[in-house]
């Protein structure tokens, strides 16, 4: 593991930290720096071990180069359906501010993975696939609040990835084993605040308790503000 070369007072105000105790970490960070821990009161010692626990590793070396999340095959597979249906919709001529449900679960998802960073090898995979009924069910509650505040339209679940079977090898599974064109709700600008919202009360604890690589993760949801940078690459 690399050393810290300076405080990460940034990186806590980003995990939702108030402005009072990252300036404390900030502070307390440069006193043992220069003094050395064993000066510093035991409440403040334990104080900037909570909070250099709440922080991401920094890695060095092999650790360094291992795949980033962004690389690793659950987070490609999402992305690829969430691709796919966004280029759908573009031709959709849907309402300015509407969405498909369907990818605003998907992008939940991402933002969540992005956020907690989990291992996602094996054991977090297999149990990942708990998620395809939990995301069926908001979708359910999508197409009842669709005939209200939104509409229905076509979508086949399917045609993208045989696409690109047609053109690589690959070992991507369906987003939903349907065939041919699925009802798909697409909810207005007024109704996807509040789904969102039921997206996320739904899905944040789900992601921390499935997720063995997430058992002893002490971080905090992640404000509602927080999101994706598209361009990160993990």
């Amino acid at each position: 593991m690399a050393k810290e070369l300076t405080h990460r007072g940034d990186e806590l105000k980003s995990l939702g930290w108030s402005a009072e105790d990252v300036a404390r970490y900030a502070e307390l960070w440069e006193y043992r720096q220069r003094w050395g821990a064993m000066n510093l009161e035991r409440e403040d010692r334990l104080f900037l071990r909570k909070a250099e626990a709440a922080l991401p590793a920094i890695l060095s070396g092999k650790a360094a180069a291992r795949k980033g999340l962004r690389d690793k095959a659950y987070v490609r597979w999402l992305q690829f359906h969430l691709d796919a249906m966004q280029a759908a919709e573009a031709a959709f001529g849907l309402p300015d501010g509407a969405q498909g449900a369907w990818p605003m679960l998907l992008e939940e998802e991402l933002r969540l993975l992005d956020y907690y960073q989990p291992v996602l090898g094996l054991p977090d995979t297999l149990k990942a696939k708990g998620f395809d009924p939990v995301r069926e069910e908001l979708a359910e509650m999508a197409t009842a609040l669709a005939a209200s505040s939104g509409e229905m339209r076509q979508y086949d679940f399917m045609a993208a990835l045989e696409a690109l079977k047609a053109k690589e090898s690959t070992r991507f599974r369906p987003l939903r084993d349907l065939e041919g064109a699925q009802p798909y709700p697409v909810l207005h600008a007024d109704a996807l605040v509040s789904f969102r919202d039921q997206v996320r009360a739904r899905l944040t604890p789900l992601l921390r308790e499935t997720l063995p690589s997430l058992a002893n993760s002490e971080k905090p949801e992640p404000p509602a503000d927080w999101s994706r940078d598209p361009g990160a690459g993990s």
